[in-house]
């Protein structure tokens, strides 16, 4: 946009797709949209798990096959008497594990930069090292910010680490996870399934390992794709730039 560029308006709760450092550097102001997807971002993230763990893309094939479910076919692991582990117990992470509750998920472990003390009476949670929670939880379901620290943070360790039957879920960000390792830990069974909403790039490459899985179900980054909550991030982008272009505070400015 060349020396004249004054404001960037971005329809998104995260911001690793802009080059922050030259942004700040140049004085532009930028607005973006957190806190109206945290729900919708929840519920998606709880029904990829359900979708993952109950192998429902595999019995939909079924279905168009003309096929039918016999025996041990399509089985999958419920929610009931798990321990689920959010990476955090950030909004999004209460949101998910606020949903997951009532599905008698009986044990919630989370990690991040510090423990959350307020949350953890409501949710009966407990504040572990990440080696734990892959250790411990049944799903693990990555709901922390991208920064340095997290980048590359689930990786060939971490996966192995998890139980053999466990479900592995990202709804945060694609670079978090090492996707190549990933792809090891599902094809030699070191964890049982897994569920992303992010990947890195998105879209992936059709012929992208990953998805010549089963046992990997992929979402093309819909966590915020209600018509309610698309409707408020766009009329907020839109304040937020007319803010900014008149000089005005931003409903929602990112602080750089």
């Amino acid at each position: 946009a060349g020396p004249d560029l004054k404001v960037i308006s971005t329809m998104s709760v995260g911001f690793d797709h802009l080059a922050l450092e030259e942004i700040k550097k140049r004085g532009i102001r930028v607005g973006y949209t957190p806190d109206v997807l945290t729900d919708a971002t929840a519920e998606r993230s709880v029904a990829l798990l359900l979708a993952a763990c109950r192998r429902l893309p595999e019995a939909l094939e079924q279905v168009k096959n003309a096929g039918q479910a016999r025996g041990m076919c399509a089985t999958g692991d419920g929610s009931a008497g798990m321990a689920a582990g959010p990476s955090s117990l950030s909004l999004l992470g209460q949101a998910v594990a606020r949903r997951l509750k009532p599905f008698g998920v009986k044990k919630f472990l989370y990690t991040g930069s510090r423990p959350r003390p307020e949350s953890d009476a409501e949710f009966e949670a407990e504040f572990v090292p990440l080696t734990r929670l892959a250790e411990e939880s049944d799903f693990v379901v990555v709901t922390c910010a991208l920064t340095p620290a997290t980048q590359g943070m689930c990786n060939k360790d971490f996966f192995s680490k998890m139980k053999k039957t466990s479900v592995f879920i990202n709804t945060s960000r694609g670079a978090v996870v090492n996707q190549e390792d990933l792809y090891n830990a599902l094809a030699q069974g070191q964890i049982a399934v897994a569920g992303l909403d992010v990947t890195t790039p998105e879209p992936l490459p059709t012929d992208h390992p990953l998805l010549s899985l089963k046992n990997c179900v992929i979402l093309p980054h819909i966590g915020s794709a209600t018509y309610a909550t698309r409707s408020t991030m766009a009329v907020l982008a839109a304040n937020n730039l007319l803010a900014g272009l008149r000089g005005e505070p931003m409903p929602h400015e990112l602080l750089l």
